[in-house]
């Protein structure tokens, strides 16, 4: 049984840093491109960061570049979100997703499994 579980969301002031979480298991990690996504109320669930199976290479969404970092341990199975200067319009719970290409796709549709998603909150 795949399952992939977030954790590490919370409330934090505009300015702030949180570092999310994201543990996988049932199935082989080190073969799934990982992404994070956000989805915010009202609006669609929108790609946030990926990165490949190796680890070297990452992409992000313009709104983020620069100030999130997405990794991965594969000794813990584990994809993290690191989120730095947080803005009010971060706020969106957020889903990690794996996908078995190789490729970083920034679509839904092309991600296999996904976790239940943990809530960010940027308010002062």
């Amino acid at each position: 049984q795949v399952q992939l579980v977030e954790s590490g969301g919370g409330l934090v002031q505009p300015g702030g840093s949180l570092r999310l979480s994201c543990v996988v298991s049932g199935l082989t990690f080190r073969s799934y491109t990982m992404g994070w996504f956000r989805q915010a109320p009202g609006k669609e669930r929108e790609f946030v960061a990926g990165i490949k199976r190796s680890g070297s290479i990452t992409h992000y969404a313009d709104s983020v570049k620069g100030r999130f970092t997405i990794s991965r341990d594969s000794t813990k199975n584990t994809v993290y979100l690191q989120m730095n200067s947080l803005k009010p319009e971060d706020t969106a719970v957020y889903y990690c997703a794996a996908d078995h290409t190789i490729v970083i796709h920034t679509t839904l549709g092309q991600y296999d499994y996904w976790g239940q998603g943990t809530q960010v909150t940027v308010s002062s």
